[in-house]
C-alpha cells in the first residue's frame, strides 16, 4: 500500500500541547497507529499555518519518536478535529475545498434547535425526538401548561454548561441550574408565583434556547442514565456503529456529560444485573439502528460528515430518543467504560474512510452551505 500524508486538523490550544504530548483526551498515539493501519502518515496542522498560495503548510510529523514541526506539501484529505472554528477560519476551509483538499467532519458543532428540525423532516425519526420548541415567553408558558419536567438547554452550548431543569413536584415549581455559591456546582431554587427569575428569563430570551420535554430516563442506583452512541463512516465508506456505552450523572445533578462528572461503564452494566442478556442484545439492536438512520438524516442535508457522537436516551419501557449529536466525538468514554479496543476502533474508522478519500481521488462536491453560520 502506497504511504500517503493524511492532515489533522487541530485547533491552537491541542496543537501547541503536541511536542510534550499533552493533547487533552485527544491520543496522538491512537491516531498514530490507526493511520498505519491504512498506510498513512499523520500530520498535524493549524489553519493558521495553511498557505493557499503555495499548496503547503506547517505541521508537526512524527520522526524517530519526536514530533517534528516543518513545512511541507498540503495533504490532499484532512479530518478536521478542531472544537470550532473563527469565522475567518471557515472562510479558509471553503477555499481548500474549492482547491479540491477534501476536509471532513468540517463541521463539530450545530445548532440543537436546527438538527432536531432537520430530524423532525425524517418522518421515521419523529418517535424519537422529545417535544422541543424554541424558548419564547409563549413557548415556555406553553410547556410548563403541558408537561412537569422541562430541560432548558443553550442551542449552542457544550458540555453541559448553561443547562437548566425546572419541574413541579408537590404542585411547587422548582429550578435546578449551575450555581457558583453551592459547592457541588448545582443547585435548586423553588420558583415564587411557579416564575423563573428575571435574569433567566432575560438570558434565555435574550440567547438561543431550546425547551425540551425531559425524559424519563433509566437509571443506574438512582441516578439517570444516557448513552453515547459513536457513529462513522469507514473504509467503504458508509456509516456504520463503533461502539456504545452509558453515562451516569453523578448524585447531585441531572446531567450526564462525562465533564460534569458522570461515571462512565457499558451498556450491559448500566442496565443492571437484572436485565436479561437477550433485553440486552435487542435494545442494542434498536439503539444502532436508530444511531445509523439519524447519522444518514443529517448526511443528507450537511455536508461532509464522518465522524459524530450521538447522545440517546432511553426508559425504562425501553422507548429511545434522541438528546443531542456531538460532531467532535469525545472517544475517550469508551477508555473509561474499560472498552478499550472499542477506544482504538473509534480512531481507525476515520483513517480508514480518509484512505477511502485518498483512493477516490476526486472533487468533494462544492456545496454552498457548508457553512452556514446559522446553523452552529
Amino acid at each position: 500500500m502506497l504511504q500517503e500524508t493524511i492532515g489533522i486538523l487541530f485547533d491552537s490550544r491541542m496543537y501547541r500541547g503536541i511536542p510534550a504530548g499533552r493533547t487533552g483526551q485527544e491520543s496522538l498515539e491512537n491516531v498514530e497507529q490507526a493511520a498505519a493501519c491504512y498506510g498513512l502518515t499523520p500530520c498535524f496542522l493549524r489553519l493558521e499555518d495553511v498557505d493557499l498560495d503555495t499548496k503547503t503548510c506547517m505541521a508537526y510529523v512524527k520522526k524517530e519518536g519526536i514530533y517534528v514541526r516543518q513545512r511541507m506539501p498540503l495533504p490532499p484529505v484532512i479530518h478536521n478535529r478542531a472544537l470550532q472554528l473563527r469565522r475567518s477560519e471557515q472562510h479558509q476551509v471553503t477555499k481548500l475545498l474549492l482547491q479540491g483538499i477534501q476536509v471532513y467532519n468540517v463541521r463539530n458543532r450545530y445548532r440543537k434547535d436546527h438538527i432536531h428540525e432537520m430530524l423532525y423532516q425524517d418522518p421515521g425519526l419523529r418517535q424519537y425526538l422529545p417535544r422541543a420548541v424554541r424558548a419564547t415567553p409563549d413557548s415556555l408558558a406553553y410547556m410548563m401548561e403541558h408537561y412537569d419536567d422541562l430541560v432548558i438547554k443553550p442551542c449552542s452550548g457544550s458540555i453541559g454548561h448553561g443547562i437548566m431543569r425546572i419541574f413541579q413536584k408537590d404542585g411547587q415549581w422548582k429550578l435546578t441550574c449551575e450555581a457558583r455559591t453551592s459547592r457541588k456546582g448545582w443547585a435548586t431554587f423553588r420558583l415564587n408565583k411557579g416564575q423563573l427569575p428575571s435574569a433567566t428569563l432575560r438570558r434565555i430570551f435574550r440567547h438561543a434556547y431550546l425547551i425540551e420535554e425531559r425524559i424519563p430516563l433509566v437509571r443506574y442506583e438512582g441516578r439517570p442514565v444516557d448513552l453515547r452512541v459513536s457513529v462513522q463512516r469507514g473504509s467503504d465508506g458508509l456509516w456504520g456503529i463503533t461502539g456504545i456505552f452509558a453515562k451516569v450523572a453523578p448524585a447531585h445533578t441531572f446531567v450526564t456529560n462525562i465533564a460534569q462528572g458522570s461515571k462512565v461503564m457499558t451498556l450491559a452494566e448500566a442496565l443492571d444485573l437484572q436485565s436479561t442478556d437477550w433485553y440486552v442484545l435487542e435494545l442494542d439492536t434498536r439503539i444502532r439502528s436508530v444511531g445509523l438512520r439519524i447519522a444518514r438524516t443529517l448526511a443528507s442535508s450537511l455536508p461532509h460528515l464522518a465522524d459524530l457522537g450521538l447522545d440517546l436516551g432511553i426508559t425504562e419501557k425501553g422507548q429511545i430518543y434522541f438528546i443531542e449529536c456531538n460532531g467532535r466525538d469525545q472517544r475517550y468514554g469508551f477508555r473509561k467504560a474499560g472498552m478499550t479496543e472499542t477506544w482504538k476502533a473509534s480512531y481507525r474508522h476515520p483513517m480508514a474512510y480518509g484512505r477511502l478519500l485518498l483512493e477516490q481521488n476526486s472533487r468533494i462536491p462544492r456545496q454552498p452551505q457548508t457553512y452556514d453560520r446559522g446553523l452552529y
